[in-house]
């Protein structure tokens, strides 16, 4: 059997902090993955803006409630289910993908916890393991499952050299000049089709 493992933020959803920043007026909220390498300096760095700027979950959640999955994104979904398992890799958080990850139809999602008090306020982050794409794609290797993976950002990168194929999708210049081993595609049928051509089974 054949796994794909799929980035979600900027990949399936759009962005959820750059829409955070959007909403709030706060610039410095739109750092993403793909802008700092290091996640836990990019997390403590938003930690210590929404204190700065008393933001609780429930702003952000929030913002998220109003946001929707990427054009095709779920058809895109439905596609790979038929022809793969699923798994969805992320650097967010469940606190955050409920609502994202019901309008997706529900796939399989790895991803981190918060730290939230009773008023709301996000004290902390609490991460499921340290390179958990990474380890995850290890790990259905080692149950003997080919895997391919698709992400768009730094964190992304040590997924795509676990895999057996690796894929940057709409990635921006910077990671794509970073990490030119992995082939690019801006749309979906161009990563079916590096899917497909990736498999033993088609």
């Amino acid at each position: 059997m054949e796994v794909v493992c799929l980035d979600m933020e900027g990949v399936l959803v759009p962005e959820i902090w750059i829409n955070v920043a959007e909403r709030t007026g706060i610039e410095a909220l739109r750092a993403t993955t793909r802008d700092i390498p290091d996640y836990d300096v990019l997390m403590r760095r938003r930690l210590k803006i929404l204190d700065e700027h008393g933001l609780k979950i429930q702003d952000i959640q929030s913002v998220i409630n109003g946001l929707g999955p990427m054009e095709g994104a779920r058809e895109f979904i439905d596609w790979l289910e038929q022809r793969f398992l699923l798994t969805i890799l992320s650097d967010t958080f469940y606190e955050f993908a409920e609502p994202l990850m019901r309008q997706l139809g529900w796939p399989t999602l790895f991803c981190h916890r918060l730290k939230v008090d009773e008023n709301g306020k996000i004290s902390d982050y609490l991460l499921r393991m340290r390179d958990h794409k990474r380890q995850a794609v290890l790990a259905y290797k080692g149950l003997n499952f080919k895997v391919f993976a698709a992400g768009d950002s730094y964190n992304d990168t040590t997924m795509l050299k676990e895999a057996d194929a690796g894929f940057l999708f709409r990635a921006p210049g910077n990671v794509i000049k970073e990490f030119p081993q992995f082939p690019v595609t801006n749309d979906y049928d161009g990563l079916k089709n590096y899917f497909m051509q990736a498999s033993e089974r088609f």
